[in-house]
């Protein structure tokens, strides 16, 4: 297999929205957001492969030089290797992806999520960044799709945070704000033993709507965006139908798992693309 079949099949494994939304982009367009892609994988899932927090800033410092000489020579690593010739063929800024590693250390350790201001600012910087240099893939440059991509990142971090919190709480990380969980009384510690309380379930909510003011706000700013952008937009597709779901989730939702189903995920991504609107929330 080579580096691009391989660096696809990791993508469609792993972030199938993403990989479905840049089938609707034009083919010369693709292997950029395909690249993109891959790399938000690879740092997002270095918490999950390391033990201890060094091992995790060797990694990130292994990236950030990969990134800061793009002209070195081939390294061998498929999502490096695409990564670099994206940013050649698309003229992609690099100080983004910078940010992206450096606002992931937080992954690396135990340390609260401090405020609601901060999360946004860490989702601006991660999955906000990948939505913006994925419409600078797509049209050229990104001064008239950064606001949007802002309130995307937001809107996708929110839910993926909550759709896995299950998983983030068993490994005793706390990502929910918490200045959220402080307006509501939820204790950090009773969440991190899964302790199913109204306080708890309170806070989740206000983060639900939080979501979805976001979403708002790229529902009102997506139909002025250049219409060859829409791809980089379209993973947002999914996040109404995933909020719903967390909403309703059955049993204890520190503890459960959700999902939406591929045909629905699939569905959400193409009467997107098909309508250049996200649904009404």
């Amino acid at each position: 297999m080579d580096a691009a079949a391989h660096l696809t099949a990791f993508v469609r494994s792993h972030d199938p929205d993403r990989y479905r939304a840049a089938l609707f982009a034009p083919a010369a367009a693709r292997d950029g957001l395909v690249a993109l892609a891959g790399f938000d994988l690879e740092i997002a899932r270095i918490r999950e492969v390391v033990r201890e927090p060094m091992p995790g800033e060797i990694r990130l410092q292994w990236w950030r030089d990969a990134l800061e000489v793009p002209d070195a020579e081939v390294t061998g690593h498929p999502v490096v290797d695409l990564l670099r010739a994206a940013i050649a063929r698309h003229r992609l800024p690099i100080a983004p992806m910078i940010a992206l590693i450096d606002a992931r250390t937080f992954d690396l350790y135990d340390d609260p999520m401090p405020d609601l201001t901060a999360f946004e600012g860490y989702a601006g910087e991660t999955a906000g960044a990948i939505v913006q240099l994925g419409a600078i893939v797509l049209t050229g440059e990104g001064t008239r799709t950064g606001a949007a991509a802002g309130h995307a990142g937001v809107a996708l971090t929110i839910a993926q945070t909550l759709a896995t919190l299950p998983r983030t709480l068993a490994r005793g990380q706390m990502m929910l704000p918490a200045d959220v969980l402080a307006r509501h009384g939820a204790e950090p510690a009773s969440l991190l033993a899964g302790e199913d309380t109204p306080q708890a379930r309170a806070a989740l909510a206000e983060m639900r709507d939080h979501a979805r003011h976001h979403l708002g706000r790229v529902a009102k700013l997506l139909p002025d965006l250049p219409p060859e952008a829409l791809p980089a937009f379209l993973p947002v597709a999914t996040v109404p139908r995933l909020l719903k779901r967390l909403e309703t989730v059955p049993g204890n939702p520190l503890r459960t798992l959700v999902d939406v189903s591929p045909l629905a995920r699939l569905w959400s991504l193409w009467r997107v693309a098909r309508s250049g609107r996200l649904p009404r929330m």
